[in-house]
This record gives C-alpha cells, structure tokens and sequence, in this order.
C-alpha cells in the first residue's frame, strides 16, 4: 500500500495510472511488473538507484540524510534499491525490516555502513528502541479517546482492516495483496507455482460478499522464489517448533535463519536459542 505511490513518484507517473504485478511472501513480495502505457519504469528505477547508492557511498554512514528532508517520499531505501539492481525487482518492506531476512546487508559492520542507515532505512535496533516509547504513546492516546479526553480518530487509514470489512459486509469489491495459503486455488493448482504448496504466499486477492478469492500469480522469477523458499523453510520449522513444542526444532530455525546464519556459527545459534528458552521459560511452559 505504500510502496506503490513511492514507486510512482520515484519514477514520475501518475499513481493511477501506473501498471504492475506483485507476488512472493509476506515482506518479501517482489513487484515483478511496473509499467506505464506500456512502458517499462526499471530502466528509470535502476538509473535513479545507481545513482542513489554511489552518492550514499561517497557521503558515509554519518552524512546527515538531507535526501530524506529534500524528498520524503524517497529514503535512501539503499537495502531495497540494491536488491532492485541484484535480483530484478524492488521489494515491498522498507530496507530495515527486509535486511532482517536476508543474507547479505547486516553481517559485518562494512555492510551495515555501507547500506544500511537511521530509523526504517536499517537503523541497528530500530524497533526495539523505539517501540517502548510508540507503546506508552499508543496506550495513552487509546485512554484518553476512551475517557472522551481527546477525539476519537475519524480520517480513514491506508491500513487493510477496515476496507476488508466494508467489502465483506457491503459487497463493495476492494482488491488488496494478501496472505492466504498456496494450495488455496480453486482449480487446485498452487497460486506461485514455485514456491511450496503447504505455505503462505501473497497474492493479489478480491473481496466481495464471497470472502476472500486470492488470484493465481503463476512462476516468480527463479531468484525470488528461492530467496522465498529460503525464508518459508525457516517458518516451516518455527511453526513446527511451537506445535511440538520441540526446542531442537526451534534451534534449527534459527541455524537457518539467513541473518542469523550469516553472523553465527550452528554452535552459536544453539548456544544462544537455549538462552532464550531459559529467559523466556515462564512464557514458554512445557517445551523439551
């Protein structure tokens, strides 16, 4: 919902009339086709992004983001732009939250200075710094609109929720790209053919008084289904883990978690998981 407005400001052409396709997993879903009466906007894109990463190059890690305040519909995005030019497509997560499932961007600090920079462009331990204070200031404003002190918000967000209830309830068709399950075609074909069919994809789906009817996006691009794959193999485990309530399945999650494997050796990973089962162990009664 964000990134395609960003996308055709960056390019310059009219959100409205903008052309594309998007489909992969949850924050990793690639926009495979952009276009603009007919015209492919990557070409223009990947100049832009060239661009944008020599300049960030040249200014380092500690250059104030003046880009940023001159266009704030634009951040560095260096995370996001980089993989645009690597692989083939942009991503839908901001550069912070997608250098999490990868590789490539966090493993060093000569990476993480060279692509990743403050607040959703990659600020190390962004969300765990920040997410006290937003909770204190979220519970208070709920509080205060709860005793009448303050207004109940009335503007509509960007966010799905309220939009898929008004196309449930009121037959209002409303398309959004959603999580559902890859076997959930009605032909019975997956919805990505390659990508595992007892997993979670997103994909363009409408909403009517039907429910929810996901659309079949076909074969991603063999480079982004496997950076896909990479990442579902790690949820795969994880929801097993929880199931059984099995640490053994927990600790090899985590060894194949991309970020956590491109840091830590197998013997870290278990040496640290069981850490974590040992400080959370009264939120996480009965695992073996």
């Amino acid at each position: 919902w964000v990134t395609r407005p960003l996308l055709s400001q960056r390019a310059g052409v009219p959100y409205e009339e903008m052309e594309w396709e998007c489909a992969g997993i949850n924050h990793l879903a690639w926009f495979t086709k952009l276009r603009h009466q007919g015209k492919d906007l990557y070409p223009t894109l990947k100049k832009l992004a060239r661009a944008d990463l020599s300049r960030a190059r040249k200014e380092g890690p500690d250059h104030p983001n003046v880009y940023l305040e001159e266009k704030p519909e634009w951040h560095y995005d260096l995370v996001r732009k980089d993989m645009m030019l690597q692989f083939g497509a942009f991503i839908t997560e901001s550069s912070g939250h997608l250098s999490e499932y990868l590789h490539y961007y966090r493993k060093g600090q000569e990476f993480i200075d060279e692509y990743c920079r403050q607040d959703y462009d990659g600020g190390s331990n962004f969300y765990a710094t920040e997410w006290p204070s937003w909770r204190e200031k979220q519970d208070t404003s709920k509080k205060e609109m709860a005793s009448g002190k303050i207004a109940l918000m009335n503007d509509r967000s960007w966010e799905y929720g309220s939009w898929i209830i008004e196309a449930r309830e009121k037959n209002v068709p409303f398309r959004v790209h959603g999580n559902v399950m890859n076997s959930s075609s009605v032909g019975g074909d997956k919805l990505i053919s390659n990508l595992p069919d007892d997993g979670c994809v997103e994909v363009a789906c409408m909403i009517d008084r039907n429910g929810i009817q996901p659309t079949r996006y076909g074969a991603l691009p063999r480079q982004m289904a496997a950076i896909c794959r990479s990442n579902m193999n790690v949820f795969d485990l994880g929801a097993q883990a929880a199931i059984e309530k099995s640490k053994e399945m927990a600790i090899h999650a985590l060894m194949l978690d991309p970020l956590t494997s491109a840091v830590c050796s197998p013997a870290q990973i278990r040496k640290m998981t069981l850490e974590l089962f040992k400080a959370e162990a009264d939120f996480l009664p009965g695992y073996k």
